[in-house]
């Protein structure tokens, strides 16, 4: 069985980028629709800004990764780009990474909203699981240039020929300010017993902090897991 470390990408994970790259391509394809490519100079630019969890094996073979990107002026967060390579699926990875980038994005950008938009259930789930509210497009945020990423979607006719109000994709939202009373109360309840499954994942949680404390010189939440 695969053990993973999963921990904020650097520069020391850029000769990962064209993998990466190539798996969020074929995932995508995979799936008849999401986003189909991402440029390795730009997974590259996120590893270099810390803007990035990865997932390797114990052996450093790559397992997953996942990046975030601010809009908006910084006042929107979206987790984008999440990719488990297809024979370490099933494991509980994708939840994994996507918590560690949840949680880098609050540390990244506190107070900021954090949203996407998906047609994966898997994705809706992990999302509701962290606190994420299903909204209406208008909701989310108005930066153009989110919206223009949607471009190379399949779907993208009927986005724009709704005027941006719906598509097949789900929008989700997490507000800080409106969630910590509800996660609080959360918290408070009674611990759900039923036995979580195994992923033998390890969490570098001290290379998120070392990340957010250095100064630093697209969701569609998609996932491909």
């Amino acid at each position: 069985m695969n053990e993973f470390v999963v921990s904020v990408a650097s520069e020391a994970f850029l000769p990962f980028a064209e993998q990466i790259c190539k798996e969020i391509e074929e995932s995508a394809k995979a799936r008849g629709t999401g986003i189909a490519k991402r440029n390795p100079e730009y997974i590259k630019q996120k590893m270099r800004e810390g803007k990035a969890v990865i997932a390797l094996t114990n052996e450093g073979e790559l397992a997953g990764f996942c990046y975030i990107e601010s809009w908006g002026h910084d006042k929107f967060v979206a987790n984008s780009g999440l990719i488990v390579v297809p024979k370490f699926r099933m494991g509980g990875l994708a939840t994994t990474i996507k918590e560690e980038a949840f949680n880098l994005s609050l540390l990244k950008f506190p107070g900021a909203k954090l949203f996407g938009l998906t047609t994966s259930t898997a994705v809706m789930k992990i999302n509701s699981m962290l606190g994420y509210k299903k909204v209406q497009f208008s909701k989310l945020t108005d930066d153009e240039d989110f919206w223009k990423g949607c471009s190379s979607c399949v779907n993208y006719d009927i986005l724009t020929s709704t005027n941006r109000k719906h598509c097949l994709c789900t929008g989700m939202l997490y507000d800080p300010a409106t969630n910590k009373e509800e996660k609080n109360a959360t918290e408070k309840q009674p611990v759900d017993e039923e036995k979580p499954v195994e992923n033998n994942v390890k969490t570098v949680s001290k290379s998120i902090q070392t990340s957010i404390s250095t100064p630093q010189a697209f969701e569609l939440d998609s996932i491909y897991a």
